[in-house]
């Protein structure tokens, strides 16, 4: 039951860092959006954070798939 719970909530955490992922990629500040959301500090802050959002993110898969795996199974 406890597996099942750490299994959604990585995966919440999946789809939010996935999020967070896109909105500081580095390429978005040369598009329209991105230039009007560079012009404020709190973005900016955000902006250098990208690089540990991933981390969080690999990881947060990483022990996502291995517990999926070893609760539900090998799905081949």
């Amino acid at each position: 039951m406890i597996a099942t719970r750490v299994i959604v909530i990585l995966g919440i955490v999946n789809m939010v860092t996935g999020l967070l992922i896109f909105f500081s990629c580095r390429c978005l500040p040369g598009s329209r959006f991105g230039k009007g959301l560079m012009k404020h500090k709190w973005y900016q802050r955000y902006f250098k954070l990208h690089c540990y959002i991933w981390w969080v993110f690999w990881t947060s898969v990483m022990v996502h798939a291995v517990l999926v795996m070893v609760y539900l199974g090998w799905p081949f």
